[in-house]
């Protein structure tokens, strides 16, 4: 080896080198350190809304209470509650008679002061059972407003079960259910109006705009071209042009007198009475003084005094009443 290509200065490691790169270049390529994943945060859901049990709890205190018995469209069953009646899962119901209330007025703030604050709607179902209640209402009314409590009044106990009954099914009710529905376009604002007078119907609101075309034209149409509208009979036609004619404020009729004053006829004033009765007097007076008046020209009475009208002046009696 080192006959045939001489003694050259550094071939060993030339020679290592090159058998490094070699392996190397064989060697499978290493590969990069992949980044590491990104951590998803979990996304909320939503949980679904906690249901309470389908039946009314009723506490054992009410037992032999006969609204019990007229509870008859949703099923109950007593359970160990701090109010009489649990109609939802945060609605709850006290029962109190007015009869008992009178004998022990004490019960019901003891039963309120119980239930805490552990129910978002809390109803007072009040029996009304005694003759005289006002007071008892005010005094009832006045301490729901302070403890935040809703009374409702029944008068039998059919009348206080359905009530029960009636919150019961409305646990889940949505706030839309007793909500009147908007018109969502032209055309159903439009039927809308049109169908506001009693007995025309959708159909014959859809025969109107179809006869005249505009609105416009239908509210100035005369009552001869509205009876020909198909469907629209005298009774439609009549009540359409009251309600598209007549003025929005009613004019108040003028009361007769004579109805006023209950069919009898108006009594005269009672200050022009009284001045024919005084100005009667006074002709009577100057009568009574020209047959007296003496030779001298001084008026006298029978018994000879002599008044003092004729001296000094004529006598007024409407200045005197009214002095």
């Amino acid at each position: 080896m080192d006959d045939e290509y001489g003694d050259i200065q550094g071939f060993h490691d030339i020679l290592v080198s090159s058998e490094a790169v070699e392996k190397a270049a064989s060697a499978p390529a290493k590969k990069r350190p992949e980044p590491a994943p990104r951590v998803q945060q979990p996304k909320p859901q939503a949980l679904p809304a906690r249901r309470g049990p389908s039946s009314i709890l009723v506490s054992p205190r009410q037992k032999g209470n006969p609204i019990l018995h007229h509870i008859r469209l949703t099923p109950w069953e007593y359970a160990d509650i701090p109010a009489d009646y649990l109609v939802g899962t945060t609605s709850c119901a006290l029962f109190l008679s007015l009869k008992y209330h009178r004998l022990h007025p004490e019960y019901i703030y003891t039963r309120i002061k119980a239930l805490g604050g552990k129910f978002r709607l809390r109803i007072l179902l009040t029996m009304v059972d005694i003759p005289n209640h006002e007071d008892s209402l005010k005094e009832l009314s006045k301490t729901c407003l302070v403890n935040n409590l809703t009374i409702i009044l029944c008068w039998s106990a059919p009348e206080a079960a359905h009530y029960l009954e009636l919150f019961k099914s409305s646990e889940h009710a949505q706030p839309t259910a007793i909500k009147s529905k908007q018109a969502q376009s032209y055309k159903d604002s439009l039927v809308e109006f049109v169908t506001a007078p009693r007995s025309i119907n959708k159909s014959d609101a859809a025969s109107l705009m179809s006869t005249f075309g505009t609105l416009r034209d239908a509210v100035n149409a005369p009552p001869e071209q509205i009876s020909a509208v198909p469907g629209w009979g005298e009774r439609k036609v009549k009540q359409w042009t009251n309600a598209v004619q007549e003025d929005f404020r009613t004019e108040k009729v003028p009361v007769p007198l004579a109805k006023l004053c209950d069919g009898k006829q108006p009594q005269p004033d009672q200050g022009e009475a009284d001045g024919d009765e005084d100005e009667a007097a006074l002709e009577a007076m100057k009568e009574a003084e020209g047959q007296k008046e003496s030779s001298d020209g001084v008026t006298r009475d029978v018994s000879g005094s002599s008044p003092p009208f004729s001296t000094f002046g004529t006598f007024d009696l409407r200045s005197f009443r009214s002095s």
